[in-house]
């Protein structure tokens, strides 16, 4: 009887061990954890709540210290509701994103399927390619006004010369193609780091795949499809998510360029935030729109993440 009791004991001391480690274990990962959730709560989510508190205050104030006096109600957002210059601002943002981002990716894959075959000097090739993304975005609108110049520029000179163009074209000035000029530069700066992902992704496709559909018989275009395509999926979706994420609320090339105009035909969601928060000094209206704008911007990151979750090479 005694040897069975000193066994029981004795079998259930690493027992005990175990549960208290596994305790100390749980308690030092959530120490580890309370600075960066201190950080998160520091820098996210009180300003989201100031910003929040800021929407539902209905009025026109010069300082900022007063906004708290202003009284709550949801007229900030009735006004952006009901304003035709917050609907056509929302119009070009899909536009400006969906072109900037469809663009680049075009670009970026093209790019990073040129890059991904042996090339001779390819590592040089692969540092010029990242060269836009270094390149602040004020820089980038400057460099595209001087190439799309309506008199002088690179661009309009190139299609005299082949027989497309036989005056002048004010790509920046005219509102049919003013949303198309911001466009272009947007697309020049995104795509280095769509490039970049896709060719991470490329390298990691087993090359026996490719050399066992050569043997097949299979197609270039049939090998994109079945081989190419699946292995890139995943990392196309979430690069698209970031620039789309960037794009949405980036505004210095479109403020560097045109401003918002012609007749407000380049003015962003950005833009008008910015616009009614330092140009007409409605705080209220300013941070509904990019209340609305965070929601926006989370529908587009819960989207593309349940793409990219469900596309499995």
């Amino acid at each position: 009887m005694t040897n069975t009791s000193s066994l029981d004991s004795s079998a259930l001391k690493p027992r005990l061990f175990d549960i208290n480690y596994h305790r100390r274990q749980t308690l030092l990962s959530f120490a580890l954890l309370l600075p960066a959730a201190a950080a998160v709560l520091i820098l996210i989510v009180y300003p989201l709540y100031q910003v929040l508190d800021i929407s539902f205050r209905d009025g026109k104030v010069m300082n900022f210290a007063k906004i708290g006096e202003l009284p709550l109600g949801f007229g900030n957002y009735a006004r952006v509701l009901t304003d035709p210059l917050f609907w056509r601002s929302t119009l070009n943002s899909a536009l400006y994103v969906g072109g900037s981002v469809g663009g680049a990716f075009l670009v970026g894959l093209g790019t990073a399927l040129l890059l991904n075959k042996q090339l001779p000097g390819n590592r040089i090739l692969r540092t010029i390619v990242l060269i836009p993304w270094a390149v602040p975005g004020v820089i980038v609108a400057i460099m595209f006004l001087w190439v799309l110049d309506g008199s002088f520029g690179v661009f309009n000179a190139m299609l005299r010369s082949i027989g497309l163009l036989s005056g002048e074209m004010p790509w920046f000035v005219d509102s049919r193609t003013s949303l198309l000029a911001v466009i272009l530069p947007t697309v020049w700066k995104t795509y280095p780091l769509i490039t970049l992902t896709i060719l991470a992704a490329l390298q990691s496709i087993p090359k026996e795949l490719y050399e066992a559909a050569n043997v097949d018989g299979a197609t270039n275009l049939q090998q994109f499809g079945y081989i190419t395509w699946p292995g890139i999926q995943t990392a196309s979706f979430l690069v698209i998510m970031i620039s789309a994420l960037g794009v949405f609320r980036d505004v210095d090339i479109i403020f560097a360029t045109t401003g918002g105009g012609p007749a407000h035909a380049t003015e962003t969601l950005a833009l008008y935030v910015y616009k009614e928060a330092f140009h007409y000094f409605r705080m209220g209206t300013a941070t509904a729109v990019g209340t609305l704008m965070i929601a926006a911007a989370f529908l587009i990151a819960v989207t593309m993440a349940a793409l990219a979750r469900r596309s499995k090479f």
